[in-house]
């Protein structure tokens, strides 16, 4: 395809310019930025007509004689052609348009603007008008689909969009550009451009190449390239037959590829390596027309597209004059800048470009020097020079080999959650729970603005980003930024203090020449900032550097909520649109841990991760691109469930859900609703919306699925109280006993469910997760259905949970007081530790009576929890037999597995996490919480839930049954065990069991109607009645051991004081017991007693 590039003239002033033809191909025009649109009869014309505009003209189109110009007073307007008569104006946006272009038929105009938008107008009637949403940033360019049915737009946001006209919606997406604030400041314009006729592929310029996408799939099917092109590819544009495709690059660098082989059939310099920034086809296919920046335009002539790839035109192939052909092979040629006017054709190295297609043998190499072997081939005849680039012809060298497999994902780049994009220029640095950063950077500012939720937290802030940070983040203590280094300045962390009580708020830290800042965030007390030199640099709140960290690879985002750290990074690369993250999550505070190892984020197929945060209650949990939400399960092995899916609350598909914040209590996922866009924006402030969870269950439509879905999800959102309790931290009480009723409710509704249906098997399965007390329920409601092989199974497990309820227990006292009978034996001498125990005997028995008179109160709240069919079942229960529904909540608390507990769990509206000194301060004017046995150093155990319910329950059955309990307490003094009853069974005895052996004949002389799981309970209560030392000398007695002289008389010792106190009147137990408790809240006795012990 031999050509002539002709010399270029002036036509326009210096700027933007662009090109096209009118239909016959008489007359090109041109616009610029001068204001003015020509009409040229040929590039030889001196006079040519014009038309002014406005100041500036940034895009033209004509079709069917009529002119769109998009001008700087941001309107579209439409003229005659070639009279140049003004015709109104189409459509108006907020700011300039920035490209314009007819369709096929010239019936309608699309443009795309600075303010986002796209507007599809019909030229016949400027008030039909359809708007395409969506874009975040600016609109470079826009082509219409020959069909009429699809639309292309490019945006400085970097993506590439496909829409439907009709619907308005998103067809595709793809993110292939680099992102820019402004078309002035984008590296590319990136002017699409459909195939004409069927529309088969749609041309997009990405870099140095040139993407080809299928229709329909929308799979990236070939890529053209040149080895000679390096330069950014500014415009494309088809020939008129869609078989040849021109591009015109930031460079200056013409080329023409042969769609169907691949090839790069032309090659041509702009004569002072201009950008190229406008490029239009000749509709007869043998002229390409071509504008710079500079406002100079020039003509490719004598292109042969009528014919194929093995024929050209006679008229070029023999004008070639010697002096060309010795120009071509000079040694001086740097194999890169062409010959005026000579073709490409007979230039070095028409690469082949490796595509998608099936005609891998049509692809082969040139030498590597470049240039053709066979000089005399060029020349032989017309047809030799076709015959040099007929893919039919043995390949000179061996084929390249070409990949089929799946194709790497270009990696997420890092990002801060609750952010919008940096380029915009009014923009959210930071929203969070705490509060709101926005960053404003235009021309009459350069600041930063912070508000806080609360404003008791502080007041809000305007601060002047002279050093322009690009990150934030804000915590109840401080706002964290951070800017990018520069060719003079290194990458700086800054952070303002608020919370702190001295006069210097603020500290400034430079990192080394070769980091810059990617993540930031803040926690209690401390700073994590990620680098990309892989590290991790870990500040206390106060500017102390205290870790420093490599990561495993590039950071994605970090987030932090008190002592946890969660970080997020490449571990790879991703293949076929997936991305490959990991996740870490560290824990700090008094212990550092790491509780999750660098384990696979899991995202949803062909996405990546948008938001990444925790719960108001320290829940890590993350949102990907398709809009789902997934948190930590801890109960699970720290594995990701899915519990919402905010496109299925969207309206359509432009529409989108910025997430800002997630509360397990109440279930609540706070967040921006963000019309047409991904993003909100900074004015006017956006409303926050509340979605609800939903776990992804089967048949949630039936009410089996919604039963079991509530279960689930209530389980999930309340194993943060385990967590926050083994962390140290004192949790709602309250909360976590309305969780659990919750859930044993729903579990009754569904084993009432089951029952209705038949399904004992899953009876039992819905029995086995129940507590004893709501076990106990399902065997009445059993009985009353008339299934007496179901409830007799569902006997079995209620044996069954008393058992894990009375092995629990004392072994847990056991622990308790071993542990406290070693630190006070470290401490004191033999008669201050005896005098000591007797002091946490008593204070035990006080915590007790304390005790007895809440558990009535207790009850009548577990009542309330029960659905309304079921309660007549609890009146029952409640009536018959008092300990069940007590015991009940015992086997509720154990059998769950929840750790010791101690600090108060914050609420949504405070969302404050209280330090351990600050909560054990506060203990004395709690409620009725259980104090340790024994004064343990810097401990946060307080007590478990099983001994907290444990004594309740065995006040209660004090008080019902209190002649023979005060009878049975006083003479039990059980005789040594024996050694035969530990080889009865393969495992050992428990405490309890042996004392049952020892009394169960009087608990059966006192009530002998009683069946053996009455028994059991009666024994336990009983049992849970002795004092703790007591039943430490039973337990010790099953393992065999006996206790030393000094052990057996503080047992005596305990024993006689527990009788003597049990004989005094109410009146004097009263008195004793206020006076204790006052004690108890007195922190200067405690302080005393211990001065005088020690001396």
């Amino acid at each position: 395809m031999p050509c002539e590039r002709k010399p270029m003239r002036y036509g326009h002033s210096e700027g933007h310019t662009e090109i096209c033809f009118d239909d016959s191909g008489k007359f090109f025009v041109t616009c610029g930025a001068d204001g003015d649109v020509r009409i040229w009869d040929g590039l030889d014309d001196d006079d040519p007509k014009f038309i002014t505009v406005g100041e500036k003209v940034y895009s033209l189109a004509l079709k069917k004689d009529k002119l769109v110009t998009a001008s700087s007073n941001n309107t579209v307007q439409i003229h005659t052609f070639p009279d140049g008569d003004p015709d109104g104006i189409l459509t108006r946006f907020t700011t300039n348009a920035t490209h314009v272009t007819f369709n096929h038929s010239g019936s309608r105009v699309a443009a795309g603007s600075s303010d986002f938008m796209v507007k599809v107008v019909e030229v016949s009637d400027s008030s039909q008008q359809k708007t395409l949403r969506g874009h975040e940033a600016p609109v470079l360019s826009v082509a219409f689909d020959p069909k009429d049915d699809l639309l292309a737009s490019a945006s400085c946001d970097g993506s590439v969009v496909v829409w439907n006209i009709e619907e308005q919606t998103q067809v595709i997406s793809w993110p292939l550009l680099q992102k820019t604030n402004d078309v002035s400041n984008a590296k590319s314009l990136c002017r699409l451009a459909w195939q004409p006729g069927a529309g088969k592929f749609l041309a997009v310029p990405v870099e140095s190449k040139v993407h080809l996408y299928e229709r329909g799939s929308w799979n990236h099917v070939s890529t053209l390239s040149d080895d000679l092109l390096t330069q950014l590819i500014n415009v494309v544009s088809w020939s008129p037959c869609g078989q040849f495709l021109a591009a015109g690059s930031v460079g200056g660098s013409l080329n023409v590829w042969d769609v169907n082989s691949k090839l790069c059939v032309e090659r041509q310099k702009h004569e002072k390596g201009f950008t190229v920034c406008g490029l239009a086809w000749h509709p007869s296919g043998s002229q390409i027309a071509y504008t710079d920046t500079e406002g100079r335009l020039g003509l490719l002539d004598g292109l042969g597209t009528s014919t194929s790839t093995t024929t050209t035109e006679e008229a070029p192939a023999a004008k070639k004059p010697a002096k060309d052909y010795d120009d071509l092979f000079d040694d001086d040629d740097d194999d890169r800048v062409m010959d005026e006017g000579l073709s490409d054709t007979n230039s070095p190295v028409k690469k082949a470009v490796t595509g998608n297609d099936d005609d891998d043998d049509d692809d082969f190499l040139m030498p590597a020097t470049g240039r053709v072997r066979n000089r005399g081939a060029i020349l032989d005849d017309e047809n030799s020079l076709g015959d040099a680039v007929i893919p039919a012809a043995a390949p000179l060298v061996p084929l390249r080999p070409v990949y089929e497999g799946p194709m790497p994902t270009p990696p997420q780049k890092a990002f801060q959650p609750g952010s919008t994009p940096a380029h915009l220029t009014h923009r959210f640095m930071m929203w969070n729970s705490v509060g709101i950063v926005r960053g404003y950077n235009d021309e009459q500012d350069n600041a930063i603005d912070v508000e806080f939720h609360d404003s008791a937290v502080h007041h809000a802030m305007h601060l002047t980003n002279s050093l322009g940070h690009t990150m934030a983040d804000l915590s109840q203590e401080a706002v964290l930024l951070a800017c990018p280094s520069t060719d003079e300045l290194a990458s700086k962390l800054q952070c303002l203090h608020f919370s702190s009580w001295d006069t210097n708020k603020e500290w400034m830290v430079d990192l080394p020449n070769d980091e810059d800042v990617k993540a930031l965030c803040l926690g209690q007390g401390w700073a994590a900032v990620a680098t990309d030199a892989l590290m991790l640099r870990l500040f206390s709140i106060g500017g102390v550097q205290r870790e420093i960290i490599s990561l495993p690879g590039p950071v994605v985002c970090l987030a932090g909520h008190g002592e946890q750290l969660l970080i997020i990074y490449h571990r790879g690369t991703g293949f076929d649109g997936e991305q490959a993250l990991g996740v870490q999550l560290l824990q700090f505070g008094r212990r550092k841990r790491q509780l999750i190892n660098c384990e696979p984020l899991p995202l949803s197929r062909k996405s990546h991760l948008s938001w990444l945060g925790f719960t108001a209650e320290g829940t890590p949990c993350f949102v990907d691109s398709e809009g789902v939400v997934r948190m930590l399960n801890r109960s699970l092995g720290n594995t990701w469930t899915p519990v919402c899916n905010t496109r299925e609350t969207c309206k359509s598909k432009s529409d989108h859900y910025w997430v800002v914040g997630v509360h397990e209590n109440p279930q609540q996922l706070r967040c921006i609703p963000c019309k047409g866009s991904r993003y909100p924006p900074t004015l006017p402030r956006p409303a926050v919306a509340i979605l609800p969870f939903k776990l992804p269950l089967c048949q949630t439509t039936t009410e089996k699925g919604q039963m079991e879905e509530q279960f689930l999800r209530s389980s999930l959102f309340h194993n943060h109280y385990s967590f926050l309790s083994t962390s140290g931290y004192e949790i709602d009480e309250d909360g976590l006993s309305r969780s659990q009723k919750e859930q044993q409710e729903l579990l009754m509704k569904m084993f009432a469910l089951s029952c209705k249906l038949e399904r004992e098997f899953r009876c039992v399965e819905l029995a086995q997760l129940m507590t004893q007390s709501v076990v106990t329920l399902a065997i009445r409601y059993a009985s009353r259905s008339r299934r007496m092989a179901l409830a007799e199974r569902l006997s079995e497990i209620a044996l069954e949970k008393a058992n894990q309820i009375q092995e629990e227990g004392p072994e847990e006292e056991e622990a308790e007081l071993e542990y406290t009978r070693r630190t006070s034996g470290r401490r004191q001498e033999e008669e201050e530790e005896r005098e000591g125990e007797e002091e946490e005997v008593r204070e035990e028995e006080d915590g007790q009576e304390m005790e007895t008179e809440e558990s009535t109160e207790i009850r009548k709240r577990q009542l309330k929890c029960f659905p309304s069919r079921l309660t007549r079942f609890v009146d029952n229960v409640w009536m018959g037999n008092v300990q069940v529904l007590g015991s009940g909540k015992l086997s509720s608390s154990s059998s769950s597995g929840q750790p010791r507990v101690t600090n108060i769990l914050d609420n949504m509206t405070s969302s404050k996490k209280l330090s351990p000194l600050s909560v054990s301060a506060g203990k004395g004017s709690k409620g009725p919480v259980l104090k340790p046995l024994a004064p343990r150093p810097k401990s946060k155990t307080q007590s478990t839930l099983l001994q907290m319910t444990g004594s309740k329950a065995a006040n209660k059955k004090t008080q019902n049954i209190q002649p023979a309990a005060d009878q049975q307490k006083q003479p039990d003094v059980p005789p040594p065990a024996s050694p035969l009853d530990n080889t009865e069974n393969k495992r050992p005895k428990t405490g309890f069991q042996l004392w049952l052996e020892e009394n169960r004949k009087s608990i059966t002389a006192d009530q002998p109607d009683l069946e053996e799981t009455d028994i059991i309970k009666e024994a336990m209560g009983r049992f849970r009645a002795l004092t703790a030392e007591e039943r430490l000398s039973w337990t010790e007695r099953a393992k065999g051991q006996t206790g030393d002289a000094a052990d057996l008389k503080k047992r005596k010792r305990a024993e006689g004081g527990g009788g003597g106190a049990e004989n005094e009147n109410g009146q004097a137990e009263a008195d004793e017991n206020s006076a204790k408790k006052k004690k108890s809240l007195d922190p200067s006795s405690k302080l005393a007693a211990f001065a005088f012990n020690k001396n």
